[in-house]
């Protein structure tokens, strides 16, 4: 199910936005692969595998790419595949013989797709990074945070997931799309610093009209302005209000009961800090639970500020499915939708290596095959 479905993508194992990449392709139908090491990750972080949610929807096959065997497996594999997926160092998949070069010379209708932070090249290309190293080269880190205090670290969403997995994604099913006409593959090269940037391209256009400036927590959408941003309730408990349009700062202002002829002209910037306090004392005077009845659904552009625990419970997400429950686990439910090849509904993550027979027959790997090669330990033993 789903609008990739026939589509045959590998998936060499790694963290973040590759595996996301490939669960993202693997939820829209595709059929995946995941090639994991034959032995420990060494990623420091032990999480059960039932709930290393990006490894859903797709068996896992371990081979070990030290030995020439396992090489050529993965060749085989590759040339049987629409795509691939990587997301190691440059010059990591060049080592191991398995560089874009062999493999289009094995499938010249490969795409091949690479994730990297910094990118293939460039002079911090060979260096070790993270998502926060990412999106602070390229402006993103330092415009999110309040005045007056640190930039804010956004999660890993705006590097590793934003612009990484879903540029990575994009790049693959537009480059497959493209393969479709001319019968060639070629590489992607996706790089979070490249995604990232991407991503704040509005921001550099406001920047260059004068309406954002580098100065944090003092712009409309950084938590400067009163008709943007998170307010206590009177339970602790936190709302979130986004009224940019004058019409519905209107009907915010009638359902808060606050007289907005008598608040402060909200076009000049030194009179937020006043509007906000008006606005935080009102909120302040009821729960959560109670503005929720009072502004849900109305133009006030509201919502309730709910936990990772709280959000599927909440009756809109119901509604739409937007969570679902796989083998106990609650987790995102394939997003986007589509009317007439919808998506399927995802299966639990696979056990690094326990692919089956049934599971590899897709791939054209036969029992005689694999039966030696995991006597060898080329690959690892089934366990399912």
């Amino acid at each position: 199910m789903g609008p990739l479905t026939g589509f045959r993508i590998i998936e060499f194992a790694g963290i973040g936005p590759a595996p996301m990449a490939a669960m993202l392709l693997a939820d829209m139908g595709a059929t995946v692969l995941r090639l994991d090491r034959t032995g420990p990750s060494g990623l420091g972080v032990q999480i059960p595998e039932h709930l290393q949610l990006l490894h859903r929807s797709r068996p896992s096959l371990g081979v070990d790419l030290k030995r020439p065997e396992g090489v050529a497996l993965a060749r085989d594999l590759v040339a049987a595949s629409d795509a691939l997926i990587e997301g190691f160092r440059p010059g990591t998949m060049e080592r191991l013989g398995l560089g874009p070069e062999p493999c289009l010379a094995r499938n010249p209708r490969l795409v091949y797709g690479r994730m990297t932070g910094w990118g293939q090249d460039g002079p911090l290309a060979a260096g070790a990074g993270h998502d926060l190293n990412y999106i602070a080269l390229v402006g993103a880190l330092h415009a999110i945070g309040r005045a007056g205090q640190p930039p804010t670290p956004p999660l890993n969403l705006v590097g590793d997931f934003g612009g990484g997995a879903l540029y990575l994604a994009l790049g693959v099913v537009a480059a497959l799309l493209e393969c479709q006409r001319s019968g060639k593959g070629q590489v992607v090269d996706a790089a979070m610093v490249d995604g990232a940037a991407s991503l704040m391209t509005s921001f550099f256009g406001l920047s260059a009209a004068g309406v954002v400036s580098d100065r944090r927590g003092e712009n409309i959408l950084d938590s400067g302005a009163p008709f943007y941003d998170v307010y206590e309730c009177a339970d602790g408990r936190y709302v979130s209000l986004a009224p940019i349009e004058p019409k519905f700062r209107s009907e915010l202002y009638r359902l808060l009961e606050i007289d907005e002829a008598a608040l402060p002209d909200v076009a000049d910037r030194a009179n937020w800090p006043a509007i906000k306090r008006a606005v935080a004392a009102r909120i302040k005077e009821r729960s959560q639970t109670e503005w929720c009845r009072r502004l849900e659904g109305s133009d006030a552009c509201f919502a309730p500020v709910l936990s990772i625990t709280e959000a599927p419970a909440h009756p809109h997400n119901r509604a739409r499915s937007t969570f679902v429950e796989v083998d106990g686990v609650v987790q995102p439910a394939p997003a986007p939708r589509f009317s007439r090849t919808p998506s399927g509904r995802p299966t639990a993550p696979a056990a690094p290596g326990s692919a089956t027979d049934a599971d590899l027959a897709p791939w054209g790997l036969s029992p005689a095959r694999l039966g030696p090669l995991r006597q060898s330990g080329v690959i690892a033993r089934a366990t399912a």
